[in-house]
């Protein structure tokens, strides 16, 4: 959930945006890193701990005394109760109406700069991926091509139903993961066949075997498509065919892949709200 949908879930009431504005040795987040705080609830995180319960207190006082907003400078030392060393720079800024739409604006340039994740098939497998995808930093959807399959909506991932799944292959952009879960053998082959050739995967991702790999190389090869870089079987090698703890692997296994490369909040991202704020927004 993004800070704008937390605001939402938070209610109409009065908020205080908590942002890491600077981040100096060994702190719990980074410059970037915010939470939305009210009266009676709290979105997001600046890293927990002493410095989260000091920054949630302090931002409740302002709320009740209707204060101004506030810098904190802290040493992440023994004041705090953490043994971290580092020192953080935090902005307590109070939420108006304005404010709040430039953090909707900003949270939906995020979202979209996410990395692609494709999962094919909406069975057992697939819905669980999904539904371990919604709280990571990724664009998800849901391929399925069973029409009439009852897969029921996974609530921050786009369900497609179509005849061909490989049409979402080519609709994906360039650096999209694919991950290959069907009903069908036959129809894994031909999507991850697919996903090889048209190139610019970070990740292509087949359920299955050892024999089943052995089986679709045979036929890559054939067809001119090299099978080198699939990843299959995936999840690594614990040998637990439970959906959950498949999908769970599978999404460590997408996040190592975009290490580095699924955008970050940019130092100084959140800061911006200051200028609203100045405004006396």
């Amino acid at each position: 959930m993004t800070l704008a949908a937390g605001l939402a879930a938070l209610g109409a009431g009065p908020a205080i945006l908590v942002t890491v504005e600077r981040a100096e040795g060994s702190t719990p987040r980074e410059a970037g890193a915010a939470m939305l705080v009210s009266a009676g609830a709290a979105h997001g995180s600046i890293g927990g701990g002493q410095l989260e319960f000091h920054a949630v207190d302090t931002a409740r006082a302002m709320l009740g005394r209707d204060a101004p907003n506030r810098i904190l400078d802290l040493a992440l030392g023994p004041l705090l109760g953490q043994c971290c060393g580092g020192r953080v720079r935090l902005r307590l800024e109070r939420l108006g109406p304005e404010a709040a739409a430039r953090l909707a604006a900003e949270d939906a340039a995020e979202v979209a700069s996410r990395p692609e994740v494709v999962v094919f098939g909406a069975g057992h497998t697939g819905l669980a991926l999904a539904r371990a995808l919604v709280p990571l930093p990724f664009r998800t959807r849901l391929v399925e091509d069973r029409l009439d399959h009852p897969a029921g909506p996974v609530p921050g991932v786009g369900l497609v139903r179509l005849d061909d799944p490989a049409a979402a292959v080519g609709a994906a952009g360039a650096g999209a993961a694919f991950v290959i879960l069907t009903h069908s053998h036959a129809l894994d082959y031909r999507l991850a066949a697919a996903a090889l050739a048209r190139g610019a995967a970070a990740y292509v991702g087949m359920i299955g075997s050892r024999t089943k790999r052995a089986r679709f190389e045979a036929g890559a090869s054939r067809a001119g498509v090299d099978p080198a870089p699939l990843v299959c079987p995936i999840g690594g090698k614990i040998a637990d065919k439970r959906p959950a703890v498949i999908a769970a692997l599978v999404a460590a296994e997408l996040l190592v892949v975009f290490a580095g490369r699924a955008p970050a909040i940019p130092p100084g991202k959140r800061t911006r709200m200051a200028e609203v704020a100045a405004a006396g927004v």
